[in-house]
């Protein structure tokens, strides 16, 4: 019986595809961190603006920064990066929640939903072995 799913599972689980496949998932989400801190630490003070028009200390914006520029440095060279999934995750979370409850953010609340899937699947599974991770754990 054709099933799609097989063939699928057979493409990706071949070793050379497997880890190439993991670098690029890694690399993508990471790029929305990267991008993200970036933003804020060349907006600064709009940014702290905003976040305080959003009922959160300005002040937090220095541990905002690290989280998403060094958590998602941390995902693209695959460098601790469980832990790094796990506090982008929690990040993501969090933030779905404080700056994209109303309705008219509906489509940011579900990028955060979706993005804090992808990183609890990616503190599960590892960086793989286009990874620091990988060569630290050797």
């Amino acid at each position: 019986m054709f099933n799609p799913n097989v063939i699928v599972k057979n493409m990706v689980t071949q070793s050379g595809v497997e880890n190439i496949v993991t670098l690029v998932a890694r690399i993508l989400m990471a790029y929305i961190f990267i991008i993200a801190g970036w933003g804020k630490l060349s907006a600064y003070g709009a940014t702290a603006g905003y976040m305080e028009s959003m009922g959160v200390p300005g002040m937090m914006l220095p541990l905002t920064i690290l989280v998403e520029f060094g958590g998602g440095l941390a995902l693209l060279f695959g460098f601790q990066a469980r832990f790094a999934a796990l506090g982008l995750a929690v990040f993501s979370l969090i933030t779905a929640f404080i700056f994209h409850h109303d309705a008219e953010d509906a489509i940011n609340f579900m990028k955060n939903i979706a993005m804090t899937g992808g990183l609890l699947f990616l503190m599960l599974h590892g960086a793989g072995k286009f990874s620091l991770d990988h060569h630290i754990e050797k």
